[in-house]
């Protein structure tokens, strides 16, 4: 079990953010073309640079805690790492950046909240007057 211990926090940070894709409305893995190019960058430029640090003895990964997989000279550890930690970083980013923009209540309803309530109920029941006016001011 102690071998798995990297690939667990990995997973454990995945299952942390993954909600707020659907509760915040991040639309993060709904966007995979951004998705990609965001991460595609990042992974490339750390596994080039892992890759000659690891062959250089800059440093070393513990065989106790993780699985002796590898992809080259690198740890599938290392590699779920680079793409893991940034997409947690991504949905984060957008689901705060929903939240500044549109507030918390209408990021709620257009997340999981907009899913979950008929559609005549999440916009007040009506477009005219007093309820276009509150539905403003959400």
């Amino acid at each position: 079990m102690q071998r798995f211990q990297y690939l667990i926090v990995m997973a454990l940070c995945v299952a942390v953010t993954l909600p707020l894709e659907f509760i915040l409305n991040a639309r993060v893995y709904r966007r995979p073309r951004r998705m990609f190019g965001a991460l595609l960058p990042t992974v490339a430029a750390f596994v080039v640079w892992d890759m000659f640090a690891i062959r250089l003895g800059h440093w070393t990964f513990s065989p106790d805690y993780t699985t002796g997989w590898k992809v080259g000279n690198i740890p599938v550890e290392e590699i779920t790492f680079f793409v893991v930690i940034p997409l947690c970083a991504l949905l984060s980013f957008e689901a705060v950046s929903n939240i500044l923009r549109d507030g918390w209540l209408a990021t709620l309803r257009a997340g999981v909240l907009g899913r979950l309530m008929p559609a005549g109920r999440r916009s007040g029941g009506g477009t005219t007057g007093d309820s276009a006016r509150s539905e403003e001011l959400v």
